[in-house]
């Protein structure tokens, strides 16, 4: 039986302080539907997670961004966290990766604190999406159209608002995952 998302490869992008459950779980459910998912960051070795305010499990890198180039992935990842998002935001070469793949027309998936990243990427004007609700006049101001819903899809973006919705957000990212490679496919 082929899963439902083999030949994909997926990038993660993430750093320290970022959410445990919030790159752990979906790196857990779309290897488990096929992917081959990477852990991409500023830099290699490896990243401290988070447990809200607790240091969390250290996690592996596989390629730092300066190896990397969206055209080598079919979507993108953007975990939260607090501190996480806001040091990728201010780094031009993350920026960069993540504005690719929003010209690209390429899916991406952001929870919690993810979205910062992609006001910074010029990703978000237009799209109606949900995230932390501290982020809430940031996207606003960005040019979203803010919600408060458990999961939202606008075209290629995927958005959640916490650790709470991950079993829905990793549903939604595997199913328009699948339907991208299916599309392609034809």
């Amino acid at each position: 039986m082929v899963d439902k998302l083999d030949g994909r490869r997926i990038a993660v992008l993430a750093t320290d302080g970022f959410e445990q459950t919030e790159l752990t779980e979906p790196v857990k459910g779309l290897r488990a539907e096929g992917a081959q998912v990477e852990i991409i960051s500023l830099k290699p070795g490896k990243i401290q997670g988070f447990h809200h305010d607790q240091k969390g499990e250290m996690v592996d890198v596989d390629k730092s961004l300066d190896h990397v180039k969206a055209d080598d992935y079919d979507a993108l990842i953007l975990p939260g966290g607090v501190q996480n998002p806001d040091s990728l935001r201010v780094n031009a070469k993350a920026v960069a990766f993540v504005a690719a793949f929003v010209k690209a027309g390429k899916p991406i998936s952001a929870v919690c604190h993810g979205p910062w990243t992609l006001i910074e990427a010029g990703g978000v004007k237009g799209r109606r999406m949900t995230s932390w609700p501290s982020l809430r006049t940031d996207l606003t101001n960005a040019g979203a159209h803010w919600v408060d819903e458990e999961v939202v899809v606008d075209g290629p973006l995927i958005t959640s608002r916490k650790p709470d919705d991950l079993p829905a957000f990793v549903t939604k990212t595997v199913e328009i995952l699948s339907a991208a490679r299916k599309q392609a496919a034809e």
